[in-house]
């Protein structure tokens, strides 16, 4: 099949897609389209937060609490070395950890704060850009109002120049527009809170997971007492 046919048949295939789309930013006015776009900006966020929590291996504990078992059992070499091959965020603060006792070179103190430093940097990294879908969340409804608003003054203003020969088909064009951008506002902000809520719920286990592996293999450790409140 020649090129010139294949890149006809794809072009019109887009446009059969973007038709109705257009048609309905068309129909929303630019509210519809300021929330068009933030649809795609949050999916875009969803999809590159959950490959990465997949790559990063977030929520596979188990093999850290193999690697503290492993610790607490007394074989130390073997504990540093399972750990330090997993690539969680949990094991990798393990593995610093479990590194660092072994050495035994430093204060608890002063071990304690590297612990937390790196725990935190972890912790940052897996929140990062969360905060771009919590505003998604918090706009979306707003704006999806605004065009309500600005749809229903649409409305008055029909009623106004119709004077009292009102037609309701003068008022259905500004009517449809407030539910319009209120249902596109609403659209944008539920898949988006409820993903933020499942997102940030993970990252908070995560953090529970490593302050109690990190607690319980400083607490065996035999030349150390347990970590400060």
């Amino acid at each position: 099949m020649p090129a010139e046919i294949v890149n006809t048949e794809l072009l019109n295939h887009v446009s059969l897609i973007l038709k109705p789309l257009a048609e309905f930013v068309e129909m929303g006015g630019a509210v519809v389209a300021i929330l068009l776009g933030l649809s795609v900006i949050s999916l875009t966020l969803i999809l590159a937060k959950a490959m990465e929590f997949m790559l990063s291996g977030v929520g596979r504990g188990r093999k850290s609490a193999m690697a503290a078992d492993l610790w607490t059992a007394g074989k130390a070499k073997a504990a540093i070395s399972f750990a330090a091959h997993h690539r969680s965020p949990v094991s990798k603060v393990l593995s610093f950890t479990l590194q660092e006792l072994a050495d035994g070179e430093r204060e608890l103190e002063t071990l304690k704060e590297d612990i937390e430093r790196v725990a935190s940097e972890h912790i940052s990294k897996l929140r990062r850009n969360l905060r771009g879908l919590e505003v998604i969340a918090q706009i979306a409804p707003l704006l999806g109002l605004f065009g309500t608003v600005l749809g229903m003054i649409t409305a008055f203003q029909a009623m106004a120049d119709a004077g009292a020969q009102v037609n309701p088909a003068d008022l259905a064009n500004g009517i449809w527009v407030a539910l319009l951008t209120t249902a596109a506002g609403l659209a944008v902000a539920i898949p988006t809170s409820i993903t933020l809520a499942f997102f940030e719920s993970r990252v908070e286990r995560e953090q529970v997971a490593m302050e109690q592996l990190v607690t319980r293999v400083v607490t065996a450790n035999p030349q150390r007492s347990p970590l400060p409140a």
